[in-house]
């Protein structure tokens, strides 16, 4: 493929997302996207694929480029289609007879099974969904790929599913990934692209490595700042200098000596650069103290799937005040609804057989759909009438959260999912528990949020159990760690051998 060249590409919302961004994208390229929410990941990524023209600037294509767009959502025109007829869609109508093997085959590398083929896509599970668009883009053979938040919904088993496929499958097109999950983006990038309404910043580097370079690139171009600045203030007191010696003597030479000087400190002072500075993660978390050690204990309880399946039984754990326990296990093993029995066990007044609670334990609960959240609700009026903080109060620390005032009034069920994430973990706050009971609580959050999340986990000492597929989170918040195999649950060491078995 000859490559896709973007030239002092530009574009502005109600404010610039990027500015006079420069990028070459050639054959075998992988290029991790990064940026915060709301930031324009997939305004760029509809620019490339000629969806949407930037405000300025030049996108150059090769005549007859086909470009493939993994968006999050699946289109309005797939729900009624099975499976395996969304791939065949994908292929030209010509080619249909004779290539339906090509949908069999991919099928086949993703490991799907039989009877899932022939299911409309609005019956499958959200990663299956994932995994079909991501298929459909494949098999139609295009010269660019371009994939928006590949790994939402996405269990770890069809994650590394999908790391293997990138890395394994000999997909030769380059490859564009917008992607919050810095394991992935290790994983199955080459390049990165740090996307900035300033100077956005590249590097030949997946994205640990060109995050530590960005932090040197940047403190490089504070030091220049810095540097530029003390000079423009020496220039202006030089100018200072020179007019009041003008003023006094009456010299001329010295009054137009003095204007030169501050047009340079002017200049100088346009030059030196503004300063990116990251959107801080919008999420805090508090801790209500108890004196209690055990939060919670279980003993011989039977965890059902929703048909009254025993998927396993859990012989006897305890949850001590400070443990962080991180709940691992395949798709289906039964990790939801082993939280969900125990948010069940701790909010009703008629505690379940065989679980007890701390009578001083403040539960704190986020699924991962966000489901506690009213959708006819607006984000102001839930957090006005759940916790009773006035109407200003409410409305700064939605504020503080990142909710504009415009986006307080709207109806939950129209917020961004990222937006539903960041008001599910402020109600999280709010709520200020002593036990955080969370399931998958980065879906949709960028990595700011990822990490803020993260370091508030640790600063507030804060008693969690946690199912999570971000292996990042995972490996930074984590004390200790259950493993549901085979019907039966168990404490082991640490995660790394069941990501392996997953990725063998």
């Amino acid at each position: 493929m000859a490559s896709l060249s973007l030239r002092n590409v530009t574009v502005v919302a109600q404010t610039p997302l990027f500015r006079n961004l420069n990028l070459v994208i050639g054959q075998g390229d992988r290029i991790g996207l990064v940026a915060a929410n709301g930031a324009g990941k997939s305004t760029l990524l509809k620019c490339l694929a000629g969806l949407t023209e930037p405000t300025e600037g030049d996108i150059m294509r090769p005549r007859g480029l086909r470009v493939a767009l993994v968006e999050q959502d699946v289109p309005a025109g797939l729900a009624d289609l099975s499976l395996h007829d969304v791939l065949l869609r994908a292929l030209p109508a010509g080619e249909r007879a004779s290539q339906d093997w090509r949908v069999d085959m991919v099928l086949d590398e993703f490991d799907a099974p039989a009877d899932l083929r022939t299911r409309p896509m609005r019956a499958l599970s959200g990663g299956w969904q994932r995994l079909a668009l991501i298929a459909r883009a494949w098999i139609a053979e295009p010269d660019l790929l371009l994939l928006d938040e590949p790994t939402n919904h996405l269990d770890l088993e069809k994650l590394f599913t999908l790391e293997a496929w990138i890395n394994l499958a000999g997909f030769t097109a380059p490859i564009v990934v917008a992607s919050h999950d810095r394991d992935f983006l290790d994983a199955c990038t080459t390049k990165t692209l740090f996307l900035r309404p300033g100077e956005s910043v590249a590097f030949a580097h997946p994205y640990r490595r060109a995050r530590a370079l960005l932090e040197e690139h940047d403190a490089a171009a504070k030091t220049q700042r810095d540097k530029t600045l003390r000079e423009v203030k020496r220039l202006r007191e030089s100018a200072q200098e020179l007019r009041n010696v003008g003023i006094n003597s009456g010299s001329d030479a010295a009054q137009v000596k003095s204007a030169q000087i501050r047009r340079r400190a002017d200049a100088l002072e346009q030059s030196a650069r503004s300063l990116h500075r990251e959107r801080p993660g919008e999420i805090r978390l508090g801790n209500r103290g108890t004196h209690a050690r055990v939060l919670v204990a279980v003993e011989n309880v039977d965890v059902l799937a929703p048909d009254g399946r025993r998927l396993f039984t859990i012989p006897k754990l305890a949850v001590a005040q400070g443990d962080r326990v991180v709940v691992l296990g395949r798709n289906g093993a039964g990790k939801s609804q082993f939280v969900r029995l125990l948010n069940a066990a701790m909010t009703r007044p008629e505690r379940l057989p065989g679980i007890r609670t701390s009578p001083s334990l403040a539960l704190g609960y986020v699924d991962q759909d966000m489901g506690q959240l009213p959708d006819g609700s607006t984000a102001h009026d839930f957090i006005l009438s759940r916790f009773r903080l006035g109407d200003q109060r409410s409305r700064a620390v939605l504020a503080e959260a990142g909710f504009s005032i415009d986006r307080q009034g709207l109806p939950i069920a129209r917020l961004s999912p990222g937006q539903k994430a960041r008001l599910g973990l402020l109600a999280l706050r709010l709520s200020a528990p002593n036990v955080y009971l969370m399931d998958e609580p980065t879906n949709h959050v960028d990595i700011p949020g990822r990490e803020q999340l993260e370091a508030e986990i640790l600063e507030t000492q804060a008693t969690c159990i946690v199912v999570s597929h971000d292996r990042s989170f995972v490996k930074t918040v984590g004390t200790r760690f259950l493993l549901i195999d085979r019907g039966r649950i168990r404490e082991i060491e640490g995660p790394e051998g069941f990501y392996e078995s997953l990725a063998g």
